[in-house]
């Protein structure tokens, strides 16, 4: 695991074990704040033992900024923190996170010992903790998922991003619309750190550019989805594209952006068809009635 240090107040947590996954650590006058926690209990334990070795407080918040498991599955090891999350978040966990975890424990033993924990503060829209020193906005950023809130640390002009930013766009449970007008919004407000939710920390003169990537490669990928569906032309044609003619790189998170567009694809493209179908057998409809 690896510790970066982003202010005095602000340290990043990133996974050496999976995807390069990140949880952040914010330090207030009135106690501690956890974005998201590791995957993997040794890890998150490495978290809380620098936090209780810092002797700043104790954790008075885990934000928890979607349900996807490598986001949540540390949460038990904070009992004291009050969880917060989305609404969606609580319904998605509620639904299915007991399953998903029985898998998860069933492939790798070290999860035995995870317990799932479920926001009990909502958000629905936005929301803001007020932390004396601190004011912590949270914004519902979909797109990702439809659960997904970000957070932006107004006096550090940082926004934990969560997976609203990747090194590449993944929608397989989201929207890639949503999320376009959700990077969008987060290109409002002043940055001088931007936490992705995997892979590395964005510094102010590189985020502007990382987020109208994010918002091209998606634009790009809608567009030639569509166009392929509209033509007949099969998925495979697609994913012979190369990643660099959507203009992203192959190389960060250890090349598995490349297994994530593939999954971009194949969903959108059964969208699309699905979509389509849809589309013409309403207009069937509408002509039958008409005659």
């Amino acid at each position: 695991m690896h510790r970066e240090r982003l202010t005095d107040d602000i340290f990043v947590f990133t996974s050496g074990r999976y995807v390069e996954v990140t949880a952040t650590v914010v330090f207030t006058k009135r106690g501690v704040v956890v974005f998201d926690t590791l995957p993997f209990p040794s890890e998150t334990r490495q978290m809380r033992r620098f936090i209780e070795r810092a002797q700043r407080g104790p954790v008075r918040y885990l934000i928890l900024s979607h349900s996807h498991a490598d986001h949540v599955y540390g949460a038990y090891l904070f009992p004291e923190a009050e969880v917060v999350g989305h609404r969606k978040c609580y319904d998605l966990l509620l639904r299915y996170g007991a399953k998903g975890l029985a898998e998860a424990q069933k492939a790798e033993a070290e999860l035995a010992e995870v317990t799932l924990r479920y926001p009990a503060l909502w958000v629905e829209t936005n929301a803001s903790l007020h932390l004396i020193d601190k004011t912590i906005t949270l914004l519902h950023s979909p797109g990702h998922t439809p659960d997904l809130i970000a957070a932006y640390i107004e006096e550090e002009r940082t926004m934990l991003a969560s997976d609203t930013m990747m090194p590449l766009p993944y929608i397989v449970h989201g929207d890639p619309e949503d999320l376009i007008q959700s990077l969008e919004k987060m290109k409002t407000y002043p940055m001088e750190h931007l936490v992705q939710g995997h892979g590395e920390v964005l510094l102010r003169g590189e985020i502007q550019d990382q987020i109208d990537s994010n918002i091209a490669y998606l634009e790009k990928l809608i567009r030639v989805v569509r166009d392929a569906v509209a033509q007949g032309i099969p998925v495979q044609e697609i994913l012979r594209i190369p990643l660099e003619d959507f203009g992203k790189s192959r190389v960060p998170l250890e090349g598995l952006v490349v297994h994530l567009h593939q999954a971009n694809v194949v969903t959108l493209y059964e969208r699309e068809k699905a979509r389509l179908r849809k589309a013409r057998a309403k207009a069937k409809e509408e002509v039958k009635a008409a005659a």
